[in-house]
């Protein structure tokens, strides 16, 4: 397909072309924001398997639930919207582990980059490892609400579009997740790593370095079926 055919056309008309029956416009939108609805699922689920089937449903989800989207958000909250509640489907149905529990006043992103690349050195990988071996042990809605606020960078009122609850209900479930899982992830960071990068930064560009090779490719994205409208 040719991108440049969409130019700047936005994400609502793209929505709108593909429900009258645009056979590339769906296609264009799934280029647009497939990354961060990967990197989304990967941190939430923690399985590489998991996150690629839970992104194939929600993208099939949300191709044959297009007619419904009346413009009452950004398209993009839609499908991150649509994306966590196949995750938290996803996660309720695993057997959750219980743990000891970043402390309230710690991000996680001075554990891990939102969007740090795969090439990271290996201690970084490792990093990574760790830190969702711990987000899998917190109950799924806890785990939805850092992994946007604290690892993609959306602000809460927005995180609190995608998940459907008040700003305070997301605050409250940062907080216990961040508590939960600071006596697991004290010695991941010990003194000078949080000097690594600068203090409070955070990377908000729409784009995630997260490898998408395990998930769903443009095509396939919209014709493996298991979705829900």
């Amino acid at each position: 397909m040719d991108n440049a055919r969409f130019g700047d056309t936005s994400d609502g008309e793209l929505l709108k072309r593909h429900v009258a029956g645009d056979p590339d416009a769906f296609g264009e939108l799934v280029r647009r924001h497939r990354d961060r609805l990967w990197a989304v699922a990967l941190r939430t689920l923690g399985d590489r398997e998991e996150a690629a089937d839970a992104v194939q449903d929600a993208l099939v989800s949300a191709y044959r639930a297009a007619h419904t989207f009346r413009g009452q958000s950004a398209v993009t909250t839609w499908l991150h919207r649509i994306t966590v509640n196949a995750c938290l489907d996803r996660a309720r149905k695993a057997a959750s582990r219980r743990t000891s529990p970043v402390a309230e006043t710690e991000r996680l992103e001075q554990l891990l980059e939102p969007h740090e690349s795969a090439a990271a050195p290996a201690e970084r990988g490792d990093l990574h490892r760790e830190l969702l071996r711990a987000l899998r042990t917190l109950p799924p809605e806890q785990r939805a609400a850092l992994v946007l606020v604290d690892m993609q960078g959306y602000p809460v009122a927005e995180a609190a579009k995608i998940l459907e609850v008040p700003t305070g209900t997301v605050k409250s479930r940062c907080a216990r997740g961040r508590a939960r899982l600071l006596p697991m992830l004290t010695h991941l960071h010990p003194s000078g790593r949080g000097s690594d990068s600068p203090s409070g930064a955070r990377n908000r560009t729409q784009g995630t370095s997260v490898p998408p090779a395990a998930g769903p490719n443009d095509t396939d994205a919209v014709k493996g079926g298991g979705g829900r409208a």
